[in-house]
């Protein structure tokens, strides 16, 4: 069975160019001399993507593994260190680009995530915020988080859009740009990505909305006032 790092890491390469360009469609033109931060870098998906465009990346993510593959090969201004996104190691305003990816879905408490990646951006600066989103009605959220929850243990709750506007509201922040993304998912793929296989696959498979289901992923870049 192949190593989980080097699966995410190949999913993650295969979503590069898509990334970018969503980066650059929201976020660009950059001035290229812009410090940013990826909070929950994973393998560093983020910080790559936005590495030609900024003078600089930091990436944090509490797993030393993903942050020593995501430092193996990266480019000359990227940089990973082990931390917490619900406690970052910097200073108050030390970036004009912070941001989370894919990261509110597995923290309890994501209010407090928004709140850290306001405090380490300067005035002016950005906030960009990107997570799969909740569905609105109770149950069916309830049952897609259940699945979520058992193919990966770290997963809390997927939060719907009006909750994510609420938190960047919360902290001040405005809201300058936003768009929800639909994705296809490849249930196959997703379970391969776990590094589920026999009966524990099995079990997920019939847990699963679908086959192949579509989620929405919203995007929200908000500046700080």
């Amino acid at each position: 069975m192949t190593d989980p790092t080097a699966r995410r890491q190949a999913l993650q390469a295969t979503r590069a160019t898509a990334l970018e360009a969503q980066l650059l469609h929201l976020l660009g033109p950059f001035t290229g001399d812009e410090r940013a931060l990826d909070a929950g870098c994973g393998t560093g998906a983020l910080a790559y993507a936005l590495a030609p465009h900024v003078g600089e990346v930091i990436g944090v993510d509490p797993s030393s593994t993903f942050v020593a593959a995501a430092a193996d090969d990266a480019p000359p201004n990227c940089a990973f260190e082990v931390g917490d996104a619900i406690g970052l190691p910097f200073g108050y305003g030390a970036f004009y680009l912070s941001c989370c990816v894919r990261v509110l879905h597995h923290v309890r408490r994501p209010e407090l995530v928004v709140a850290e990646l306001t405090r380490v951006t300067r005035s002016g600066g950005r906030v960009l915020v990107v997570d799969q989103l909740g569905d609105i009605d109770p149950s069916r959220a309830r049952e897609l988080d259940r699945f979520e929850h058992e193919r990966d243990p770290s997963h809390t709750r997927l939060l719907p859009d009006g909750d994510i506007r609420n938190l960047l509201d919360a902290n001040d922040l405005r809201l300058v740009s936003n768009e929800i993304v639909h994705e296809q998912r490849d249930v196959e793929q997703f379970l391969e990505l776990a590094g589920l296989e026999g009966e524990e696959r099995e079990r997920l498979r019939r847990m699963a909305p679908a086959p192949v289901y579509e989620i929405e992923v919203g995007w929200y870049v908000a500046r700080k006032r």
